[in-house]
């Protein structure tokens, strides 16, 4: 066993390894194979191989700047989206524990938590009073 691993090292010597875009492809791929397994469509089992296929190549290709850059584009990808979702995720927490009010002198929101009744708001960028219930 320990020789077929010293080979396996010494053949990957120079070679670009897996990084998240590779893991990514292995679980779209694991999913895909279920997918086809559920439904038995030919297309999900080929979209599935593709997906093997194409993270193999990567993980044995010697062209380790190029293989760099298409991991870090689906790393600004997967950011962006991640960062939308926190967001969104964020703002629906917030609005469970707190109103979110506009000042109607300049604009500015204002966040009052939930359940205090009727009370007077304080703007702090214009100096505004209103009465909002929370």
């Amino acid at each position: 066993m320990n020789r077929f691993r010293e080979r396996f090292a010494h053949f990957m010597i120079g070679r670009y390894g897996a990084d998240k875009l590779g893991q990514y492809l292995i679980g779209a791929a694991f999913a895909f194979i279920a997918a086809g397994l559920l439904t038995r469509s030919l297309w999900v089992d080929i979209i599935a191989s593709v997906c093997l296929i194409l993270c193999y190549y990567r993980m044995f290709s010697k062209n380790i700047g190029k293989r760099f850059g298409e991991n870090q584009k689906f790393e600004r990808i997967r950011f962006r989206i991640s960062e939308r979702f926190r967001r969104w995720r964020f703002k629906f927490r917030q609005c469970r524990e707190y109103h979110i009010y506009k000042c109607p002198g300049c604009g500015q929101k204002i966040r009052i938590p939930r359940g205090k009744g009727r009370i007077s708001i304080h703007c702090p960028k214009c100096n505004t009073d209103f009465i909002k219930k929370s």
